[in-house]
């Protein structure tokens, strides 16, 4: 089988593709033609012709990326040994704040906008808030009860 190098860059170049995925076609009956082809013009024909051919692009499955993504999502293959970098690096204490800032907030808007707490008990919880007294919205609440902050009616 002749060397079909320059036949593979023309076509490669014709085809817009990489010359690994260049297909010639192996029949001896048309390696002389192949061969001859020695402009674009040549090589156009010759693909038309369907002597040579683009190979289809190969992809990489990700059917084990979504197992393992799947068995993460309820905890799985997160052990010590599978953690790289401090824990302030794997989730930010800036981020860790927002989240919990974001819910105290949207509670204590929500028991004021209910009526449960008045403006000023909201003013002052807010502050306190803000001031990192409370670890989540379950810890507002208890603090909330325990207190009597509450609106009895």
């Amino acid at each position: 089988m002749p060397n079909f190098s320059t036949q593979k860059r023309l076509a490669a170049c014709v085809l817009d593709v990489g010359e690994s995925r260049v297909w010639i076609n192996p029949d001896p009956d048309v390696a002389g033609e192949i061969a001859d082809s020695i402009t674009r013009e040549d090589v156009k024909s010759q693909i038309e012709a369907g002597n040579i051919k683009a190979k289809p692009q190969k992809g990489n499955s990700r059917a084990r990326y979504r197992a393992r993504a799947a068995k993460r999502a309820y905890g799985h293959k997160k052990g010590p040994g599978r953690r790289k970098g401090a824990k302030g690096s794997r989730s930010p204490r800036k981020e860790i704040w927002m989240t919990k800032i974001r819910a105290l907030r949207r509670r204590l808007k929500e028991l004021r906008e209910g009526g449960e707490i008045d403006r000023h008990t909201y003013r002052m919880l807010y502050r306190k808030a803000k001031g990192g007294e409370y670890r989540s919205t379950a810890h507002l609440n208890a603090y909330i009860k325990a207190k009597g902050l509450t609106r009895s009616d």
